[in-house]
């Protein structure tokens, strides 16, 4: 996706292939800056206190963050205590350990000193097939969107972010958006703020906003409102990991807008690519569910007039938080899963995906 008119990619190897660079999501919308993570100790802190962030974008960081380990030692023993430190640095998105354990398994069989070119080689294949996948997503849900238009403004909502900087490009959620709005059909995205890091306020605003997407940020609790009021033709939205009935486990806050959803007869999409989904696990509820710092529930972090980032507390100083990362939304709430292989309904998704 293009940021003041230059193409970027989430993530990018660096040309001497001995770091790469990211963009810090903790610095947006307010500062577009570059950090270059040159070891694997780098990587999990990027990972785990979300400078990258998103479930096909921490996948395609942590096969990179596995290059980088084999610079300095390619031995089996470094190897699997690498991969073994990058799936511990967040729980929940699949694709984490899809993306690891693809990598540990295509080195494993080569010579240590073979490892360091076959690592950064498949650590950019998978970040161009993610790039491939997710632009399949934009296509399939163009089709979804395009089906429904009215030759009227046409209202989506979504919920976190789920675009191009939670993927290495083009985004999931937000694939579609992006192909239908390039399409000219008339577009406007409802953004919810997305508590407590906000990430539909500050990524995905900014987002549509480089790409001239109309757009409306809205506070959490207003979705439901909107939807009452036939104000939203369909919900969109990503997942950091589905189960093989399609129960969908997405950032905290989707079940609830899925069952106002439900309520007002509204579809309900979440849009993946196929490592995010884990065909293994039966149902939803045996995700384990990311309990983050309960500072994101304490703290904002906003702009100053000076141009500061300044965070500030919001709750009394003696209350304590919760801070549940994700929830599951049950497959009997969810319209379709848009993949790169078609749009499936939750019970044929295993069928159709495998």
């Amino acid at each position: 996706m293009f940021v003041n008119h230059i193409h970027y990619r989430a993530i990018w190897p660096e040309s001497n292939f001995k770091s790469v660079s990211i963009i810090d999501q903790t610095k947006l919308p307010f500062h577009f800056e570059h950090v270059q993570i040159d070891t694997l100790e780098k990587m999990i802190h990027a990972i785990s206190c979300m400078q990258v962030r998103g479930a096909p974008l921490i996948g395609a960081s942590a096969a990179y963050g596995l290059a980088l380990a084999m610079l300095n030692d390619s031995s089996n023993a470094h190897l699997r205590l690498a991969a073994e430190q990058l799936i511990q640095s967040r729980p929940t998105a699949v694709n984490l350990a899809w993306a690891v354990n693809r990598m540990v398994s295509h080195l494993t069989h080569l010579l240590p000193h073979e490892r360091v070119s076959a690592a950064w080689l498949e650590a950019a294949k998978i970040a161009d097939e993610d790039v491939e996948q997710n632009r399949m997503i934009g296509q399939h849900g163009l089709a979804l969107i395009a089906q429904a238009y009215q030759e009227k403004t046409f209202h989506i909502l979504t919920h976190c972010n789920a675009g191009w900087l939670a993927t290495v490009d083009f985004g999931t959620a937000l694939s579609p958006i992006y192909a239908a709005h390039d399409a000219g059909l008339a577009l406007h995205v409802w953004v919810d703020e997305t508590r407590p890091r906000n990430q539909g306020a500050s990524l995905t605003a900014w987002e549509l906003g480089q790409h001239g997407v109309p757009h409306t940020v809205i506070s959490d609790n207003a979705g439901g409102h909107l939807m009452q009021q036939g104000q939203v033709d369909m919900v969109i939205v990503g997942a950091d990991r589905v189960a093989a009935n399609g129960d969908v486990c997405n950032k905290i806050g989707t079940y609830l807008k899925a069952l106002a959803a439900d309520d007002n007869q509204i579809p309900f999409y979440a849009a993946v690519p196929s490592p995010t989904i884990d065909i293994e696990l039966a149902h939803g509820r045996d995700i384990v569910i990311e309990e983050r710092h309960h500072d994101e529930v304490a703290y904002m972090q906003g702009h100053t007039a000076d141009g500061r980032l300044q965070s500030v507390r919001v709750i009394p100083v003696h209350s304590n938080a919760a801070n549940p990362a994700f929830d599951v939304t049950p497959a009997r709430l969810v319209t379709g899963i848009i993949t790169e292989k078609g749009v499936f309904a939750p019970n044929q998704l295993a069928k159709g995906i495998g």
